[in-house]
């Protein structure tokens, strides 16, 4: 076994560990625990989602981006460690943040973006899919596993700009291929304008998914797209910027939607009602601050790099 692929086991095998820790251990005393049954469908969802990060890495597995060191080690800390804990900060229960309606804010999704991004796909997944599960916890309500993995997703595709020698290879293409699937949802939202929002809750009252999305939540993936866009073509002589939300753009809407669907299976959603009522409330909002921080998360780095003389 050479030894990026003893790095990828080991580090899905890590992240299959932590995760199942936090539903076995540390979810049963939350305040508000997965139902139990559903566990198995969500363990498959978990499986699927290590084994589509695993496919990637074969694929394309003699790219040195796939090497796991100490330094990226490192990096799978502290990107964690920073996603868990600005998802609990930003989650509306320690900063009340004003927002429209039920449309979740969570700049915090910038994080696995600029890891991923940064750092390579594999630091991307770590940061989002631990990250994301212990930032659940910390704010007390069930852990989602499929969801983390998700957000994993979000950070690994978000590195593969990493597998291209040339960043500018194939830009244009998920460029339009995260508009047409922004497009799709944005449709789905005028079909179904009236399903509840099952990501909506108001723990004072116990109350979950009883409201419908507002008009602006529901476009929210098209106005991000847009965001995407005119940062694409605003800043295209800055590749790094470009790439950067770019496939960001990709990984958000990727991740999101393999996390939405599962929940066909799990929680016997309908597809509007996983589509509508937790894909566009979810992904909308991730995208507009992806467009807004993800680069100026870039610059501040690159401008790091430059005054240390890396």
């Amino acid at each position: 076994m050479n030894k990026s692929l003893l790095s990828m086991v080991i580090t899905l095998v890590v992240i299959l560990a932590i995760v199942a820790i936090g539903v076995f251990f540390i979810d049963p005393n939350l305040e508000f625990p997965i139902d139990q049954a559903t566990v198995p469908a969500r363990f498959l969802f978990v499986g699927i989602g290590l084994l589509i990060a695993f496919a990637i890495y074969y694929s394309t597995r003699e790219n040195s981006a796939w090497e796991v060191g100490t330094r990226q080690v490192v990096w799978m800390a502290i990107g964690a460690a920073l996603y868990a804990v600005f998802s609990y900060l930003f989650n509306g229960t320690v900063f009340v943040v004003p927002s429209v309606s039920q449309v979740a804010l969570r700049p915090a999704i910038a994080i696995p973006m600029f890891f991923g991004y940064t750092f390579g796909p594999v630091v991307g997944f770590f940061t989002g899919a631990i990250g994301n599960m212990f930032g659940d916890a910390w704010t007390g309500f069930s852990l989602s596993p499929q969801w983390s993995i998700g957000n994993g997703l979000v950070g690994l595709i978000s590195g593969m700009p990493f597998l291209f020698g040339d960043k500018k290879r194939s830009l244009d293409t998920v460029l339009w291929t995260g508009g047409a699937l922004a497009l799709l949802g944005t449709v789905l939202y005028f079909l179904n304008p009236t399903l509840p929002n099952t990501l909506f809750f108001d723990a004072a009252n116990n109350i979950f998914g009883d409201a419908p999305i507002t008009l602006f939540a529901g476009i929210s993936i098209l106005v991000g797209f847009v965001l995407v866009l005119i940062v694409r073509f605003v800043f295209g002589q800055n590749l790094d910027i470009a790439a950067a939300v770019t496939w960001g753009m990709l990984g958000n809407i990727l991740g999101l939607l393999f996390a939405a669907l599962s929940d066909i299976w799990i929680n016997g959603y309908s597809l509007p009602v996983a589509m509508v009522g937790e894909f566009l409330p979810a992904a909308g909002p991730n995208l507009i601050f992806a467009a807004i921080l993800v680069p100026l998360l870039v610059v501040a780095y690159r401008s790091v790099q430059r005054q240390s003389g890396r």
